[in-house]
């Protein structure tokens, strides 16, 4: 089944205590139904100490559901995705709120 969101699209969140903030999927989590934006759903984690890095409370994004988010159209507001062959026989992706190809 094709993905409907990837890695790389703008989202905005749908429910929960980051409702209307959009941000970057940085990691598909498609076994889990789950992906990982940049900014939104912040958890503080306490981070051990190690050669590499220092420790202390750190802050990091925590995957959240698919359901709870949608790709933002080109004027940043949630939309569905739907497919479309086109001539050429490529599937691509397009906004169904304005029609838009995602997909480049």
């Amino acid at each position: 089944m094709a993905a409907k969101i990837k890695k790389g699209d703008t989202v905005v969140v749908l429910t929960g205590r980051d409702k209307g903030r959009s941000g970057e999927v940085i990691q598909m989590l498609p076994k889990e139904n789950r992906a990982v934006v940049r900014g939104i759903n912040l958890v503080k984690k306490h981070q051990k100490q190690t050669q590499s890095q220092e420790g202390g409370i750190i802050s990091k994004e925590a995957a959240i559901q698919l359901s709870n988010i949608a790709v933002a159209d080109a004027n940043g507001k949630p939309t569905r995705v739907g497919f479309r062959i086109l001539e050429d026989g490529r599937k691509v992706r397009f906004a169904k709120s304005t029609g838009d190809q995602i997909d480049g």
